[in-house]
């Protein structure tokens, strides 16, 4: 996972890295920062993330930091973000971060909005394709208050981090495509509709097809703006589909697939076909 700051064991000592990067995960051993008066709600994040094969993928977040009047978040060693987890809220699980800390604008003398973004490296490793869900959210902030961050007196930092704000969908992008035998066809007669609907891995940065699913095969008229199921037709082993359909009016066919938790829902482009 992308994790851009921890706070870790050095030389024996606790310390933690530095200030350009977002806050740091929660210390439980001895020596630990103080519990920083802050808390965060209002936490608003896409429903779903789309996270191809290969492409950065950023999610806008924003959220409502209250904090009490000892907190400076206007200091320069504060740090703020929001970040993801999957599971269990533990730093075994993975989690993902923005490459930034978040941005925050005081609505009064002691709150604030703030606002970032949770960057996702599909090349990079994160996430694995086992991770495809639903995702939590959390939020953090630290004051170093001015010590040294590599050296640092950690009864002086502050630290707080706060679980279970809200939902998202974490998804492997998805494509599907339609094809037909013939794009003129005698009314009365059928032609055959095929297409494959296929879904990002990240773990080879590869398309590989979606087994075993239900795809819509749907007609529009000509003139008209709304597709109409026809049939249902379900993928084979490689994600391909293929069936007949009956030509009684001039319009387009496409195959519509509407999606599951790890998997958006995609539609493909219509394709028109002539009724003679």
């Amino acid at each position: 996972m992308r994790i851009r700051a921890t706070v870790a064991a050095v030389s024996g000592a606790l310390a933690l890295t530095a200030l350009a990067v977002p806050a740091a995960q929660a210390v439980t051993d001895s020596g630990t920062p103080y519990t920083l008066n802050v808390s965060f709600s209002n936490v608003t994040i896409a429903n779903a993330i789309k996270v191809g094969s290969t492409n950065e993928v950023s999610a806008t977040y924003s959220y409502t930091l209250t904090h009490g009047p000892d907190v400076d978040i206007a200091a320069s060693d504060f740090v703020t973000d929001a970040f993801l987890y999957h599971g269990t809220y533990s730093d075994t699980e993975p989690e993902l971060y923005g490459d930034n800390p978040a941005k925050c604008t005081p609505t009064s003398s002691t709150t604030a909005t703030c606002t970032g973004t949770v960057d996702i490296y599909p090349t990079d490793g994160d996430p694995k394709i086992a991770d495809a869900g639903t995702w939590n959210v959390a939020a953090e902030a630290i004051a170093f208050n001015g010590q040294d961050q590599q050296n640092p007196d950690m009864s002086k930092v502050g630290y707080k981090d706060q679980s279970g704000l809200g939902t998202t969908l974490v998804q492997r992008y998805s494509k599907l495509t339609t094809t037909v035998s013939s794009t003129s066809v005698y009314k009365g007669k059928t032609f055959t509709a095929s297409g494959k609907l296929s879904r990002a891995d990240w773990d080879d940065n590869l398309y590989h097809g979606y087994a075993n699913q239900p795809v819509k095969l749907q007609f529009r008229k000509a003139g008209t703006s709304t597709y109409a199921t026809v049939k249902t037709v379900y993928t084979d082993s490689y994600g391909n589909l293929k069936t007949s359909a009956t030509v009684s009016y001039s319009g387009y066919w496409r195959y519509s697939f509407a999606g599951t938790t790890t998997t958006p829902a995609v539609s493909a482009t219509g394709v028109y076909v002539a009724a003679k």
